[in-house]
């Protein structure tokens, strides 16, 4: 086989290798979205949530004390 040839190959071989952990990768994080989705967690407020839900929410009270302070009448 020719140098050619075999840096051809082991170019391949990376490449498919570099795909495989890839593709690992997002089936690992698809799989913990999905299972984080549908946990349900109790912060003992008697509410359940899932994490989504809880990230929106925190999301949401970042966002109103936002317009809180810019909405503030400073004299």
């Amino acid at each position: 086989m020719s140098d050619v040839n075999k840096t051809w190959t082991s170019r391949r071989r990376q490449r498919g290798q570099a795909m495989v952990e890839y593709s690992m990768i997002n089936w690992v994080l698809i799989v913990a979205l999905i299972i984080a989705s549908s946990v349900k967690m109790d912060w003992g407020g008697g509410q359940d949530k899932n994490v989504f839900d809880l990230f929106l929410e925190a999301y949401q009270i970042y966002y109103d004390s936002y317009y809180f302070v810019l909405n503030l009448p400073f004299p």
